[in-house]
């Protein structure tokens, strides 16, 4: 039982991780729901949502770069190509990417309503204000360059 709890911990840290990726690309109601007592499927899913195509594809390449860069390699990735609805199988995480229209039409979030939802205090990492540049007026040379 031991390595269950450790995986379920480590689970956790890579949902969060999948979740701030998410985030960074400006994904639309990002959700992370713990799963484990309710199915066998996976600890957690990640559920994110894009306005386009491409946004949607954006945030499935951002999610699996942070989690291959702490070594989570996916079992499968399907539907990237089409972009509607992206489904990640990293095993003990699940991360859904919809376009909004599939998002609102499948209702994924009310299917599994009896699962956890994890608050985004627990996962979501506030990026810090970049610090402000003082500007400096440019100065324009009036002087002609030699023909």
């Amino acid at each position: 039982m031991g390595t269950s709890k450790v995986r379920t911990s480590d689970s956790r840290q890579a949902a969060f991780l999948a979740a701030n990726a998410a985030e960074d690309k400006k994904s639309l109601g990002t959700l992370v729901l713990d799963v484990g007592q309710v199915t066998v499927l996976a600890d957690f899913f990640v559920i994110a949502g894009g306005e386009t195509l491409t946004q949607v594809r954006a945030i499935v390449d951002n999610i699996d770069k942070a989690l291959s860069e702490v070594g989570y390699r996916p079992r499968s990735i399907e539907g990237k190509k089409e972009g509607r609805w992206v489904l990640m199988d990293y095993e003990s995480i699940i991360v859904h990417v919809l376009h909004e229209r599939e998002r609102s039409f499948y209702k994924l979030e009310q299917f599994w309503n009896h699962a956890l939802i994890v608050d985004p205090n627990e996962w979501l990492i506030e990026e810090p204000e970049p610090p402000k540049m003082e500007t400096r007026p440019v100065r324009r040379s009036s002087s002609k360059r030699p023909e």
